[in-house]
């Protein structure tokens, strides 16, 4: 079993340097997309023979196609990848496991064949993703005038247009960015993308894209039988447009339970990554890196599976 950890990130340097620690091992590798827009510099310690900055950097804005983008440049470069890697996991600059990179290894092998991506299909007011995310015109920020122009116009409801054109036969789905997807699942998605750019044309103008366009297409493929349940614990109560950080109350519960696992409306399912941390707050971190060190001393029995 081969992983390739795929970091989308922006800040965070100290916390990603410390993830790549926890997570490595045998078989693991580590892709990293640094936003154009940011400083490059303070990332160059992140070092070691598995660890790869992409050469192509997008500027990322957030909730705009741009984000989809720099995962289409990460999920290249680790298919591209002499490795071969298995499984490819997608995170951001704001995580970090809650379980040992031996025990997340385990059980990916353990669940091999299985692809982690929550998804629902739209539109689900239980989850927050009504149709008006599609059909709400949005431009992205490299267009300022039509995106101011038709922000204001879409309070009135004058900014709506018909997804269907574009969509053909498609069904629509929507859900988290971060997935963790077999080698073959990601490759249907760059060979997706490739082939059926008319798709990806409609998405450019849609509010957060990066938690519908794999989603979609992967939803009306024949890997949605073998999805499951994202692998990531957030805390989205009270808040908006982000979940709120990891706090002493998380923490509490994350050292109480031996395996975090939740059953909702996306079914149930094991947690290895809580987002969001940040290099801020990694006296957290230390204590999630002790959490870890004890439930290692335990049997895995690895209920996703």
């Amino acid at each position: 079993m081969k992983i390739a950890y795929l970091f989308l990130a922006h800040d965070n340097p100290e916390l990603i340097r410390k993830s790549i620690s926890r997570l490595s091992g045998p078989g693991c590798g580590f892709f990293i997309h640094i936003d154009a827009k940011s400083d490059l510099k303070p990332f160059l310690m992140l070092k070691g023979p598995m660890v790869q900055f992409t050469e192509k950097r997008i500027p990322v804005f957030w909730g705009e196609f741009s984000q989809v983008e720099g995962m289409l440049v990460l999920i290249r470069e680790a298919l591209a990848s002499e490795h071969g890697f298995d499984y490819l996991v997608l995170l951001s600059g704001s995580h970090y496991p809650i379980r040992s990179g031996a025990y997340i290894h385990s059980f990916f092998q353990k669940n091999r064949g299985t692809e982690f991506m929550t998804l629902v299909e739209m539109p689900n007011e239980q989850a927050g993703k009504p149709l008006s995310r599609l059909t709400t015109l949005r431009f992205p920020s490299n267009r300022p005038f039509l995106r101011f122009t038709f922000r204001l116009l879409a309070k009135f409801n004058l900014a709506t247009r018909d997804y269907r054109a574009a969509f053909g036969d498609l069904k629509p789905y929507s859900g988290s960015t971060w997935w963790a997807l077999s080698r073959d699942a990601c490759r249907y998605i760059v060979d997706f993308h490739e082939s059926d750019r008319h798709l990806a044309g409609y998405f450019v103008n849609t509010f957060a894209p990066d938690e519908a366009y794999f989603h979609t297409i992967l939803g009306n493929s024949a890997f949605s039988a073998r999805m499951r349940r994202g692998l990531i614990y957030e805390d989205w109560n009270g808040q908006n447009a982000h979940p709120t950080m990891i706090q002493e109350k998380h923490l509490r519960y994350l050292e109480s339970v031996q395996e975090v696992c939740l059953n909702d409306l996306h079914g149930p399912g094991e947690l290895l990554f809580a987002r969001k941390f940040s290099d801020k707050t990694l006296g957290l971190v230390r204590r999630i890196d002790s959490m870890i060190l004890r439930k290692d001393q335990q049997v895995p029995s690895f209920s996703q599976a």
